[in-house]
């Protein structure tokens, strides 16, 4: 499907965004692990997380809405059942790389996760080798792509140093520790701790420790997870596109509602308003480690932008809205640099290059760089035609280009922004009327 975005006048109004993408994953993989039922509210109904509920159901859980949100009651932390055939995550790589961890240590049972084409081109070898080294035995297609089989098995504690930043992998191996003596986790930078929070507020034993620009966290096994509730937040990462389009386009002021402020996930937010966007809201503090995630409305205004440099430290932490960051910009004065972003290679698309080309396509003065970008502001883009390549992120990209270009953009393949943001373009019809 192909939609059309053209110049638009200023966005104005309130508005509460899609539930967090993240934070919806992790809630029902980790609810289908408890034996008791669990309440979610405000999970969010989109492609990606739709294909979560059809897998916990393959593996015993039982799903139904209740009272405006959902149930979930789990198979239990070691009772996952074997599905009748392969688990089709569908374009989740969330669930593609959390799912195994649990799996990993069913003892004496064998399943196999598949997906899309996309999910295909997108490497598990970094959560099957450590899984690998915790007992577990899997085969991926060429030893790194999906399929991926997972067999379970009686797993020890490791200790194990992340080779690249990845809150996804990082995540897998606290499943996973979760039927050890001890596994530690330790990462470079820090990245988004929804998982730590998580189990923490199921019982979990969790310990987190500051080292370096990262965190060592330790898990082992208890005798279950216990959770209650779990209330989603509105998600930042689909919040960033309204902010973005309404920092470059003129006479814009936007109150967005209800938005997790989780600090390892507020990068993006800190990004924009060093580039000069006027945003206020009540963000949580670094190096805050609670249960609850935190939640605050975010207003937005119009405002001329600056070029600025983003570092290897400050991308875990806003990964998802990178491709925006480029999109700024092409608006702010001067130059605009990303680097160590390379995992953005192996998102749904090699965002760094669909990026960049996308971009260019519609007037920008862009490069590619091994691990990141730089663009040149111009003040503005001419428009044209952008190719989501089937990631999400990409069409959302030029949904907003579209608006502060001087010609419009088309978008081809624009249904892949379902995957986390289905409402987009009746959300923004509402924000221009």
């Amino acid at each position: 499907m192909n939609a059309v975005f053209e110049p638009a006048g200023p966005l104005r109004g309130r508005l509460r965004v899609p539930a967090d993408k993240s934070i919806s994953h992790r809630a029902a993989i980790i609810a289908a692990m408890v034996g008791a039922p669990v309440r979610i509210t405000n999970y969010l109904d989109a492609a990606d997380t739709r294909s979560t509920l059809a897998a916990i159901r393959s593996l015993g859980a039982r799903v139904q809405a209740r009272d405006g949100g959902l149930e979930i009651v789990g198979a239990g932390m070691r009772c996952a059942q074997v599905s009748g055939g392969p688990i089709d995550v569908g374009n989740a790589g969330t669930l593609m790389r959390l799912l195994p961890g649990w799996l990993s240590f069913q003892t004496g049972s064998t399943f196999v996760l598949d997906g899309d084409e996309s999910i295909r081109r997108r490497p598990v070898d970094r959560i099957a080798q450590p899984l690998a080294l915790m007992g577990a035995a899997l085969d991926a297609r060429d030893g790194r792509f999906p399929p991926l089989t997972v067999r379970g098995g009686e797993l020890t504690g490791i200790e194990y140093e992340l080779p690249v930043a990845s809150a996804q992998v990082k995540s897998c191996l606290l499943l996973a520790g979760l039927a050890t003596d001890g596994t530690e986790v330790i990462e470079p930078v820090a990245t988004r701790d929804h998982t730590e929070r998580m189990l923490l507020a199921a019982g979990a034993s969790l310990r987190r420790m500051a080292g370096g620009n990262g965190y060592r966290t330790t898990v082992q096994a208890g005798d279950a997870l216990a959770l209650e509730r779990v209330d989603v937040p509105g998600d930042v990462s689909s919040a960033a596109f309204l902010l973005a389009a309404a920092a470059i386009v003129p006479g814009s002021r936007l109150m967005l509602e209800g938005v997790g402020v989780n600090w390892t996930r507020a990068g993006f937010l800190r990004i924009l308003a060093r580039m000069g966007a006027s945003v206020r809201g009540e963000l949580e503090p670094d190096g805050a480690f609670d249960p609850v995630e935190p939640v605050s409305d975010l207003e937005v205004r119009h405002a001329p932008l600056t070029a600025t440099t983003v570092a290897a430290q400050e991308v875990p932490l806003a990964i998802d809205e990178l491709p925006l960051v480029a999109l700024l910009g092409c608006f702010a004065e001067g130059d605009t640099v990303v680097r160590g972003a390379g995992e953005l290679r192996v998102k749904e698309s090699d965002r760094i290059e669909t990026v960049v080309s996308g971009l260019r396509g519609l007037g920008a003065e862009i490069e590619a760089l091994p691990d990141g970008f730089a663009v040149r502001g111009t003040g503005g883009l001419e428009g044209g035609e952008l190719d989501a390549h089937g990631d999400h992120r990409l069409a959302l990209v030029g949904a907003v280009a579209g608006l502060a270009s001087r010609k419009g953009v088309q978008v081809r393949g624009f249904e892949a922004a379902d995957v986390s943001y289905p409402r987009f373009a009746e959300d923004l019809r509402g924000l221009l009327a």
